[in-house]
C-alpha cells in the first residue's frame, strides 16, 4: 500500500469512527416509508448522491435524481435526500424549500450538525463531527467528506441488502441494460 493510500484509508476510518452509524437505520426507515425518493447534491457530492440513488434503484426503490428533465414533481409523502458538505449549498436551497412546502420529508447528509438545510431537515446525518475535517495535504477540497459519505452510504446499502435478503442476481436484474 502506498503512503497516499494509507493516508486516505486512515482518514476515512477516523471520520467513520466519529459518525453516528445508527443514522443508517433511520435513513432506511425513511426510504422504506416514502412514496418516492428524490436525491441530489452539487459537485462531487452530486456524484456521491448518484452512487446512492443507483444502489437504491438496484434494490427496487422508486428513485429520481433532482434536476433531470424526466424527474417528476415531488409531493407529500415523498422523500428528498441531499448530500451537501456545507449544508448550505445555494443551488440546493430552493429544493429544500419546495420539498418542505409540499409536505415531503428531508434528509440532509453533511459534515455540519447545524446548517440552513440541517436546521429544517427531518433527519440530519452528520458525517464525522465538527472537528473531523481539518485541511489535510493530499486530500484536497472536500474529498474527505465525499469519500467518507460514499463509504457510509455504501454500508447503508449493505445493511439494506442483509435486512431484505437481496441477492446479487436480483439486483443485477434491475441494473441498467441500456448502457
Amino acid at each position: 500500500m502506498s503512503s497516499s493510500q494509507k493516508l486516505i484509508l486512515d482518514k476515512l476510518t477516523s471520520i467513520l469512527a466519529e459518525t453516528d452509524n445508527s443514522k443508517s437505520a433511520e435513513l432506511l426507515k425513511l426510504v422504506e416509508g416514502a412514496g418516492r425518493t428524490f436525491i441530489g447534491g452539487a459537485g462531487r457530492s452530486l456524484l456521491v448522491s448518484r452512487f446512492f440513488a443507483m444502489r437504491l434503484v438496484h434494490a427496487g426503490y422508486n428513485v429520481s435524481m433532482i434536476g433531470e428533465v424526466v424527474t417528476p414533481a415531488i409531493k407529500a409523502g415523498d422523500l428528498l435526500i441531499l448530500v451537501s458538505g456545507s449544508g448550505g449549498t445555494e443551488t440546493l436551497l430552493p429544493f429544500v424549500k419546495k420539498a418542505k412546502s409540499v409536505g415531503a420529508k428531508l434528509v440532509v447528509i453533511s459534515m455540519k450538525k447545524s446548517s440552513p438545510m440541517a436546521d429544517v431537515a427531518d433527519l440530519t446525518i452528520q458525517i464525522g463531527n465538527d472537528s473531523s475535517f481539518p485541511l489535510t495535504n493530499g486530500m484536497p477540497m472536500g474529498s474527505q467528506f465525499e469519500l467518507s459519505t460514499l463509504v457510509f452510504l455504501e454500508a447503508t446499502i449493505a445493511d439494506l441488502i442483509f435486512s431484505k435478503g437481496l441477492t446479487e442476481e436480483g439486483m443485477r436484474a434491475i441494473h441498467a441494460n441500456l448502457e
